[in-house]
C-alpha cells in the first residue's frame, strides 16, 4: 500500500504468486504469505536477540536477512526478478519500506533490549529478558 502510493503502481501480488508456486495451488494468499514469512523471520530475529544482537545494527543486519529471504523465494519460483534489474526508484522505495517495517515492529520504548543489556554488559547466562517493558 505505502509502496504503491510512492511508485504509482498497484499493490504487489508477488507474495501470493510465490505461495501459489510453492504449494502448487491456484490460491494467491498475499496475507498468508506475509504472515507466514513474518513468523519464520521472527524466529530468526528472536535467535539474533537471544545471542545478544540487538539495536540498530542488528536491525540493519536483519533487514538484509529479510530481503534476502524474499528474493530467494521470488527468484527460485520464477515469480520475481533480481533487484539489480529493478528501476532504481522502486529499489529505493523497497529498501525504505523494509526499514519502515522493521521500525514499526520495534518493541515499546527506544531499544528497550539495549537498555536492559546495559545493566550487565556482555553475555550473561543468568540474565533473562526484562519483564514489564
Amino acid at each position: 500500500m505505502w509502496q504503491g502510493r510512492c511508485t504509482g503502481r498497484p499493490d504487489s501480488q508477488v507474495p501470493g504468486a510465490v505461495l501459489a508456486r510453492l504449494t502448487g495451488s491456484r490460491l494467491r494468499g498475499n496475507l498468508v504469505m506475509h504472515f507466514g514469512q513474518g513468523a519464520l523471520a521472527g524466529v530468526v530475529r528472536a535467535l539474533m536477540a537471544n545471542a545478544g544482537l540487538r539495536g540498530p545494527v542488528a536491525s540493519a543486519m536483519f533487514t538484509v536477512v529479510r530481503l534476502s529471504n524474499d528474493q530467494i523465494l521470488e527468484n527460485a519460483t520464477g515469480v520475481g526478478a533480481p533487484p539489480q534489474t529493478w528501476p532504481r526508484r522502486e529499489l529505493v522505495v523497497d529498501l525504505l519500506h523494509g526499514l519502515r517495517r522493521r521500525r514499526a515492529r520495534r518493541p515499546a520504548g527506544a531499544w528497550s533490549g539495549q537498555r536492559h543489556a546495559a545493566l550487565r554488559p556482555g553475555r550473561q547466562p543468568d540474565v533473562g529478558p526484562a519483564g514489564g517493558e
